[in-house]
């Protein structure tokens, strides 16, 4: 009998220490989820600002597919046995925990009770309610370059059905104007260009959209983006050098007006409309618009005097050309600050003026890495101080502690955008307020 509970101790014995183990590691994530949601209700990253998951507490049963599924890792978490949001901020809608969830637990939503988002009326053809104008990517809600591409392909494609049977355009008529030279408007533009259309692209930057905007090494693309007519292009993680280097190649052949920005669409008649570009001496005309902005909008300025300097720029695309020079960041939020960081670490004299007390929406990691750049006194901090004067070699900010004058050679304003939700309004294209709208899986039409 002896030898029996000897065998029964060895073999239960390390069964119990294997569970005992297994459920300290699932006791001892959940405790660091739950903590990391507390940090990031206390530095308000607790709530989501585009596309992010819906989990119903009823369906889900905590399997953890979702959280292995995230390409972001870290957006998602089982706390008290149930899926939960926990960086909410930081999630930018890949969708791809709600595609892994085997309980059909999670739906994307644009919105939450507390924050609404900004959502342009459009058809499932996605066209507006100006017939003939018709919206495609980021600025229909739908965030991620891969579904802006294939946004932007499948609004040509309806684009051109319409088209399909109408007398040819007049001489000096375009079939389409496409405006937003970024990745939607890019694959409009070569569907366009495979179907026989004729079109123009008008950008008012350089081809590339916000992706120009990312920092140098950026990783911005986890999956395989497919642009029309070409082979997918793989990662599996690539940066923003390699997506640009890409552009470069699919734009070859394309017919794009760079620096042209769209000020004004107007319907001409019943059949044609009138796109003015700014410093254009006469609008474009055209059959049929497709808006493929992004949302980020035109980069937004500080109005003060001395901005029209050369030395003063919205975007860091190398940090390496600043080395050794006296840069002022401006803004608050996650650009600003790892600008801050990316010049730091390219030997540049930093400081980042921000007229907030907090940063409320800067991501956990970047912050640590603020903190401790500013510890080492490689960034010098300027919360509650606004720019008051750029001078020719200084800047002059003003604060609570009275005004400061700091020498000066760059600046670099990264204060976000003007959405481009009061554009589309006034052209008069229809934009609702959602609070939790859902998404449909096919991730091409919206539902309430």
């Amino acid at each position: 009998m002896s030898k029996f509970y000897l065998l029964l101790a060895l073999t239960v014995g390390p069964l119990a220490l294997l569970f005992a183990f297994i459920e300290w590691r699932i006791r001892r994530r959940e405790r660091d989820n739950r903590e990391e949601m507390a940090r990031a209700a206390r530095l308000g990253l607790d709530e989501p600002v585009s596309l992010h998951p819906y989990i119903d507490p009823d369906r889900c049963i905590g399997s953890g597919a979702c959280v292995t599924a995230c390409p972001e890792k870290k957006i998602i978490g089982l706390v008290g046995g149930r899926a939960e949001l926990i960086r909410a901020a930081e999630c930018v809608g890949h969708g791809a925990c709600a595609a892994a969830c085997p309980m059909s637990a999670i739906q994307l939503v644009f919105g939450t009770a507390r924050r609404g988002v900004d959502i342009p009326r459009i058809s499932p053809q996605f066209e507006t309610n100006l017939g003939g104008l018709y919206l495609a990517g980021e600025v229909g809600g739908m965030g991620l370059i891969r579904n802006a591409v294939e946004q932007g392909r499948q609004a040509m494609t309806h684009v051109a059905a319409s088209l399909s049977g109408a007398p040819a355009a007049e001489p000096g008529v375009y079939d389409v104007v496409i405006v937003g030279g970024g990745p939607g408007g890019i694959s409009a533009a070569r569907e366009a260009a495979r179907l026989g259309l004729n079109y123009v692209v008008c950008e008012q930057e350089d081809t590339g959209g916000a992706i120009l905007h990312y920092p140098r090494a950026k990783l911005v693309l986890t999956r395989p983006l497919e642009m029309p007519g070409l082979p997918p292009l793989k990662g599996p993680r690539l940066s923003k050098e390699q997506l640009m280097d890409f552009f470069d190649e699919v734009t070859a052949g394309l017919v794009i007006r760079r620096r042209a920005r769209v000020t004004q669409v107007t319907r001409r008649d019943d059949t044609t409309f009138a796109i003015q570009v700014a410093d254009a001496p006469e609008p474009l005309v055209t059959r049929r618009v497709l808006v493929a902005v992004g949302r980020r909008g035109t980069p937004r300025k500080l109005g003060v005097e001395g901005e029209d300097q050369g030395k003063v720029v919205y975007k860091l695309i190398e940090p390496e050309r600043y080395r050794g020079l006296k840069v002022l960041v401006v803004g608050g939020g996650n650009s600003a600050v790892e600008c801050a960081i990316m010049l730091a670490d390219a030997d540049a004299t930093v400081a980042l003026s921000y007229r907030g007390d907090k940063f409320n929406r800067v991501a956990a990691e970047t912050r640590d890495r603020l903190d401790a750049a500013v510890a080492a006194d490689r960034v010098q901090l300027l919360l509650n101080t606004q720019v008051a004067r750029i001078g020719f070699d200084n800047v002059h900010l003003t604060g609570p502690a009275g005004d400061l004058a700091l020498p000066n050679d760059a600046v670099i304003v990264q204060a976000g955008g003007t959405a481009p939700t009061e554009f589309l309004r006034q052209i008069g294209i229809l934009v609702d307020v959602h609070h939790g709208i859902r998404v449909v899986r096919d991730e091409s039409k919206v539902a309430p």
